[in-house]
């Protein structure tokens, strides 16, 4: 014991020096009252397998944080997610929260740019702006970020299966605006495998998909190391019914997937994984989503030391951005979503999220509208500046409960992970239901609870308010915005080189079946004014399309 006493204070003391050498922001880290507050507090006897299982902040496994001062530092990144009609009216709405004080900006795209249509196609009519802002080629990028410098803002994209595209569109405007790739930093989202298992919007076949994105790994490891080329989201895992524990194993699991992909690929794991970044769901348990990325860092740790070899310490910090759950919200009586969305973000703070979105109280009524985002935006500053929560690296470190949670989930996941193992990995398992079924049972099961009282939702299924008038206004979306956006293509269209597209569009044809690495070629497509779903054709006339089999 003693000799474990004394590794643990040697260990403390270079932890110290290392963290007292750290910049600090500027403020006041004490109580409200006064009281002086350590930067983190330690067990005065630490148990034999503390340091195995939690060690220091910045120090392997990093259950406690990936930063050895954590909000002390930096705070995390205030990021809302906006995005709606034509790209000037979206672009308005980043300015106004850029102004209000947010830190990043997270973009929503409508649902036929998440599908890789164009607005022109049939598929389109009547959902052009309506679940976020429609872009389909370079014009649409740029109107976007008009008067945005992408060099002083980290951007975080949504986009998974046509992300190739975007990404092309977006690194066109950096450099037309003459900025450096290596200076861009963010994120985009380009998680192919959770749209399989959970969201349902991919494009290619599974195995096709995973070539794309590693052609984009490989780019953007070359040129854009400030650059997330993949967010590894289970946020979409939770909201489709899973549990926190598969929600956990199942991103991770995906996370390994790409990995092993990248490796394959013949990259160097430690080229790539650091700018492997996650983005998780923070529901309304309150210490059961605080263990979950506890749990998540130590395991992610673990796993790329010890099986992938990876030698970076960057590479084996799980970083992560926080939304807090939409399926949680109500239509009814929504002002109460305002205080649902402070509890799962003060969850998402206490468990050391990196970057953090609050939802608005009116988003199961519609898109945010600028008041309610406004709320929301104001949550997390409250978080940050009034309630002192980020004095102090993992305050809950150390309690019993949270303690137990968190290797009870490491356990559930490490389950799950010997499971899909042996059905041959996370493609094989897309391929035979096996994450449907089990999300299916997840969300039958809360249902179940729900509709039987066991479990409350106020408001649903317990203190009622009967014939209850909803008065908080809603954003209304411009039903013109789909013409509008038709008549920019056939304004592109026209006055481009029809000759360079098309050129361009074979070149990309033929870099399907050789295995060119696609992302220059899309790229020089995209400054040709090639648009999305010109571009998406012609992979899909290669990769063709995938059905998923029905699932009971």
């Amino acid at each position: 014991m003693n000799k474990q006493l004394n590794f643990f204070k040697d260990s403390h003391e270079q932890w110290k020096k290392s963290a007292d050498s750290t910049p600090t922001r500027e403020a006041d880290f004490n109580t409200l009252s006064g009281e002086k507050l350590d930067l983190c507090y330690f067990p005065k006897q630490p148990n034999d397998d503390y340091m195995d299982k939690l060690g220091f902040p910045g120090q392997y496994p990093y259950t406690r944080s990936v930063h050895n001062n954590l909000y002390r530092g930096r705070l995390w990144t205030m990021r809302q997610f906006a995005g709606f009609g034509k790209p000037e009216e979206t672009n308005r709405r980043f300015k106004s929260l850029l102004e209000k004080g947010q830190t990043g900006l997270s973009v929503a795209y409508d649902m036929p740019t998440l599908m890789g249509y164009d607005p022109d196609h049939p598929f389109s009519d009547g959902e052009v702006g309506k679940c976020g802002v429609s872009v389909s080629s370079l014009a649409d990028m740029e109107a976007l970020f008009q008067g945005i410098n992408l060099d002083e803002i980290s951007v975080s994209q949504t986009i998974n299966g046509p992300a190739i595209v975007l990404l092309a569109f977006y690194i066109a405007v950096a450099e037309k605006q003459g900025v450096p790739l290596d200076q861009l930093s963010g994120t985009l989202q380009n998680d192919i495998l959770k749209e399989f298992i959970a969201q349902k919007e991919w494009i290619f076949p599974p195995k096709a998909s995973m070539r794309v994105i590693t052609d984009m790994l490989a780019y953007c490891t070359g040129h854009m190391p400030k650059f997330n080329t993949i967010s590894i989201s289970g946020y979409h895992i939770r909201e489709a019914g899973s549990s926190a524990a598969q929600e956990l194993a199942f991103t991770l699991v995906d996370g390994f997937c790409y990995v092993e992909h990248g490796i394959s690929a013949g990259l160097n794991v430690d080229d790539f994984a650091p700018r492997l970044s996650f983005f998780f769901n923070s529901h309304l348990d309150f210490f059961e989503e605080i263990a979950k990325y506890r749990a998540a860092r130590r395991i992610w740790a673990k796993r790329m030391k010890d099986k992938y070899g990876a030698k970076n310490e960057r590479s084996w910090k799980l970083r992560f951005h926080t939304q807090t759950a939409g399926c949680s919200l109500t239509a009814q009586q929504p002002e109460i979503n305002i205080a649902r969305t402070a509890f799962q973000a003060l969850s998402g703070v206490l468990g050391g999220t990196q970057s953090l979105h609050t939802n608005s109280m009116d988003e199961t009524l519609a898109l945010p509208s600028e008041k309610a985002a406004e709320i929301a935006l104001r949550t997390q500053q409250l978080i940050a500046y009034e309630t002192g929560v980020v004095n102090v690296v993992d305050p809950l470190g150390g309690s019993w409960f949270v303690e137990e949670l968190t290797d009870q989930l490491e356990a559930r996941a490490e389950e799950y992970f010997e499971e899909i193992g042996n059905i041959g990995g996370v493609i094989p398992a897309i391929e035979q239901g096996y994450f449907q079924r089990e999300i299916a049972r997840s969300a039958s099961n809360y249902q179940h609870k729900v509709d039987t009282n066991k479990r409350i939702v106020v408001g649903v299924n317990k203190f009622v308010n009967e014939d209850e008038q909803i008065e908080i206004p809603i954003l209304k979306i411009d039903e013109r915005a789909g013409e509008s956006q038709r008549q920019r293509l056939d304004v592109i269209k026209s006055s481009r080189d029809e000759s360079k597209v098309q050129n361009v569009l074979s070149a990309i044809q033929a870099a399907c079946r050789n295995q060119e690495n696609l992302m220059p070629l899309i790229i020089k497509a995209a400054k040709e004014y090639a648009t999305l779903g010109e571009i998406i054709a012609a992979m899909k006339s290669e990769f063709g399309e995938w059905q998923e089999s029905a699932v009971f």
